[in-house]
């Protein structure tokens, strides 16, 4: 009788330890791996070499705002970098775009797509869970013992630009602007940097390189994560009025359009069109409420945050429950009243930011919105942006042009 006991109690604590054992495995590989670099025929060395991070237990939210360029996600971004328990990146896929394309030789071919979808998923799941050294995989020149000075607009990021992970001399406890971030910091420890991240109870990362909504669909299920998605919209006239002044060079013809009045035969449509086409098919899936985005999903019109800065931001932090720090709400009253000149930098978020949602009016001729509106009828539909029938009504400001519409999150 004795001999079964001690039998029993053994077989019980072999169980116990296979399960550990493959437990650690588990979470030892899980972020890790690196099946994105690997496709793209790319060396695999801090697979094999960096440091292993087991993912975090405490559940961790981790939010990704999805936007496209130029429809208020850097201001959107803010409302997170703001916030003292939140580590904030601006734009880290910007890595992996800037090390895949050069790569391909067939462009933006199904085959490419799917590589550079891969690898951003890869470096998502690390940065989120804080593994700072994944991202040393697409940083050029490679970093030198974990530091460089080429992380993609590091000033973007509060964080990144305050102590310990910025010991700038004389900069005391105050967080550094954007370029005095980049000129007096030196070089970046990812290593510093990384226990930072691990010290903040949220992470939250800004893309306008993932399409849609559904590209992200691996992450959401991921019983890992604990990830929410924030889509931004923005009328597509609005953001081709803005990329027409900021790419000068990219949108000349559209410009010249404007200055002419005359549509040039070689315009290249496509600078408009793929922005519809991935705004509707992306917000055709969120408006679905597919069951793997229950709970996980919220679409933000930035003319409703532009509008109503607090109100939309409370609701933000509300779906996500996350508590609204004070330091956020004392930058949108900053940086939502401004005088407009004071935001001339391209990338700037001191504005009037009701005005700024209503500029494009303005900056855009009715033959160029008319053409917009019959290119992208249906996202606009879809969002609740109505057509301007002339010159008149395009000009009139006391006439609105966004419905009244209450996207709730989907919860």
């Amino acid at each position: 009788m004795q001999c079964s006991w001690k039998a029993v109690l053994l077989l019980a604590l072999a169980s116990i330890a296979i399960q550990y054992t493959a437990i650690r495995t588990f979470t030892a590989k899980s972020f890790h791996t690196c099946p994105g670099l690997a496709e793209a025929g790319l060396a695999e060395r801090l697979c094999e070499e960096g440091p292993t991070f087991a993912y975090n237990l405490s559940r961790k939210t981790h939010i990704l705002i999805l936007a496209t360029t130029r429809s208020g996600s850097s201001f959107v971004g803010q409302l997170f970098n703001q916030h003292l328990d939140v580590f904030y990146l601006f734009e880290p896929l910007y890595h992996v775009q800037n090390t895949l394309i050069p790569r391909f030789t067939q462009g933006k071919s199904p085959a490419d797509r799917r590589v550079m979808l891969g690898a951003s998923r890869d470096l998502l799941r690390s940065l989120y869970d804080c593994d700072l050294y994944f991202l040393e995989n697409y940083i050029k020149p490679p970093p030198v013992n974990h530091t460089t000075d080429r992380i993609f607009r590091r000033g973007a990021s509060r964080v990144l630009c305050s102590r310990p992970v910025c010991d700038a001399p004389g900069s005391g406890d105050l967080v550094l602007e954007e370029g005095d971030c980049v000129r007096r910091c030196g070089l970046l420890n990812l290593t510093v940097a990384a226990e930072a991240c691990r010290e903040r109870s949220h992470v939250a990362i800004k893309t306008v390189r993932v399409p849609e909504v559904n590209d992200l669909r691996a992450l959401v299920e991921d019983p890992r994560l604990n990830l929410k998605v924030i889509q931004l919209v923005r009328d597509p006239r609005g953001i081709l009025a803005s990329r027409s002044e900021t790419f000068r060079d990219t949108y000349r013809l559209w410009r010249l359009w404007y200055g002419t009045g005359r549509k040039p035969y070689n315009l290249d449509v496509t600078q408009l069109t793929t922005v519809c086409e991935d705004f509707s098919s992306s917000v055709s899936t969120g408006l679905m409420r597919p069951p793997w985005l229950k709970g996980k999903y919220m679409l933000v019109r930035y003319e409703d945050l532009a509008r109503n800065p607090m109100k939309k931001t409370e609701e933000i932090y509300g779906f996500l429950g996350i508590p609204l720090d004070s330091h956020v709400a004392r930058w949108i009253q900053n940086n939502t009243r401004g005088d407009p000149a004071l935001g001339k930098h391209k990338y700037g978020t001191v504005r009037n930011s009701a005005a700024t949602a209503e500029k494009w009016r303005f900056r855009l001729s009715y033959d160029i919105v008319a053409f917009a509106q019959n290119a992208c009828q249906r996202v606009l539909a879809q969002l609740g942006y109505k057509m301007a029938s002339s010159e008149e009504e395009l000009k009139n400001p006391s006439i609105s042009l966004v419905e009244e519409r209450d996207f709730r999150p989907f919860s």
